[in-house]
């Protein structure tokens, strides 16, 4: 931090429990392993009136260690006018965002995170957290476009049919996403992912547990 440019950093592990299918880090054991001369990438999360980002994700160079607290050095310049190059950081494993290792012979490959970023077609009241999920079917993908870099998976989701909270099934408004950020918000429906184009279930709210429909 500098007196005329607070910031802090952002809690890892937190960003990734808010988000933990979209939002990777590496494992802990893999945290644990920093040590000098590696580069770390942080969430700096800036506390004065910026001129576009509230916060960048950049890296540092560590420079000591003892135990699990770091201290690093800023290693990219800021898009924001601030912070420069070269200053001190400390931090601490719960911090850590990325590694690049300054001898990557002596690791192991990183652990490889179960993604979804195929798309889904979802309710918005969904999406938005107003409506829990109720009806979900898997139909031929048609919507993904030619320069689209994932696919659709033809996943299509719909909230409670008559909830108060919602527009009647025909009024409402869906959005493109992936997977992963409607697993976000309810995950309830992850072990159905893999039933073939064709497949329907309707859940029941009071057990949750999903039936098959027609």
């Amino acid at each position: 931090m500098t007196d005329s440019f607070p910031f802090h950093l952002r809690d890892a592990d937190a960003a990734v429990a808010e988000s933990p299918y979209t939002f990777f880090i590496p494992l802990l054991e893999e945290r644990v392993q920093v040590s000098v001369g590696d580069l770390v990438k942080l969430g700096f999360e800036y506390e004065w009136e910026t001129q576009q980002y509230s916060g960048e994700r950049m890296w540092a160079k560590v420079t000591r260690k003892s135990g699990l607290d770091f201290t690093g050095t800023l290693d990219n310049q800021p898009w924001e006018p601030g912070l420069e190059i070269g200053l001190e950081v400390a931090f601490g494993v719960g911090h850590i965002l990325d590694i690049e290792w300054d001898n990557p012979e002596a690791h192991p490959p990183f652990h490889r995170h179960q993604t979804y970023w195929e798309r889904c077609l979802v309710d918005d009241c969904v999406l938005d957290g107003s409506v829990p999920v109720e009806y979900i079917y898997r139909e031929e993908p048609d919507m993904a476009g030619e320069d689209d870099k994932d696919p659709d998976s033809g996943w299509r989701i719909r909230g409670t049919d008559g909830h108060p909270d919602a527009d009647p099934l025909d009024d409402r408004t869906a959005s493109y996403v992936a997977l992963g950020a409607l697993l976000n918000r309810d995950d309830s429906f992850l072990a159905l992912l893999d039933a073939p184009i064709g497949s329907a279930f309707m859940r029941d709210l009071e057990t949750g547990k999903y039936n098959r429909a027609e």
